[in-house]
């Protein structure tokens, strides 16, 4: 455990994690790591409500699932004030996972000759402007502990857009510029920002609609020669809040089975 600060010192089974998209697909993995890990985690949800109240049942205390809007920023804050409620203590922890109306099949994207600015609009509001919201919702709280830690879900086709997912690829690269400069104006807070990116995962609900010779092809190309999972991607996610990544910030690690660098 580092000892040379308190508050970058918070174990992960102290922390109190918000994870936006958290009832299914890789959000409900991520749930689940920090759940493993002793965390006390808020499953933020908004149509699959009884799915994110079963996977709060089966940790009964320790999960809390809430209904919100990422792209609002009442429901946000509003979400924010119930955990903190609940918990007797601010959310420490954010892992911004939310994926708004996004399904990646590469036949029903739009391409070059089709994109519209309400396609970058709608993956921009619920990746960038959710973002924002969670870290603004979750700051105050941060402040006051000394101690936060932001977690961002990414993507590696900036590197490698095996698929021109347009609009996706769009707003992650600007969710990647988010992050880094958040981590300069944070920094001071005792506030960690990071990004994990993965390329496609086998299998989540937005995944669901690849053909299975895309995922075959992708696993060629890995040193790994295999899809990276949900649940692997996960634990990699908890690097980034763990202590040992206390003097870590504005980074992004990939994370595909070495398929791309960078």
């Amino acid at each position: 455990m580092p000892s040379d600060s308190t508050a970058a010192a918070i174990p992960l089974d102290k922390q109190i994690v918000l994870v936006t998209g958290g009832a299914r697909g890789l959000g409900a993995h991520l749930v689940r790591s920090f759940l493993r890990e002793g965390a006390r985690v808020v499953v933020n949800h908004l149509s699959s409500s009884a799915a994110a109240r079963a996977l709060a049942g089966q940790h009964p205390g320790r999960a809390l699932a809430v209904r919100a809007d990422v792209r609002d920023a009442g429901q946000v804050a509003a979400m924010a004030d119930e955990a903190e409620a609940h918990f007797g203590a601010p959310v420490t922890t954010v892992v911004n996972n939310a994926l708004v109306d996004f399904s990646f099949n590469g036949d029903a994207r739009p391409h070059a000759d089709t994109l519209t600015w309400k396609d970058l609009e709608q993956q921009f509001s619920g990746t960038v402007q959710g973002a924002l919201n969670t870290v603004q919702a979750a700051l105050p709280g941060m402040r006051r502990t000394g101690f936060g830690r932001v977690v961002n879900v990414g993507t590696n086709l900036f590197q490698h857009p095996v698929v021109p997912y347009h609009d996706y690829t769009a707003a992650k690269a600007a969710l990647l510029s988010l992050t880094r400069t958040l981590a300069h104006d944070l920094g001071p807070d005792g506030i960690t920002v990071n990004m994990v990116s993965g390329g496609l995962l086998r299998t989540t609900d937005a995944s669901s609609a690849t053909p299975e010779e895309v995922f075959d092809l992708i696993a060629s190309g890995t040193p790994l020669r295999r899809v990276t999972s949900p649940a692997e991607f996960a634990d990699a996610a908890l690097f980034f809040a763990s202590p040992w990544a206390r003097a870590v910030t504005g980074q992004n690690l990939v994370v595909d089975g070495g398929l791309v660098n960078g």
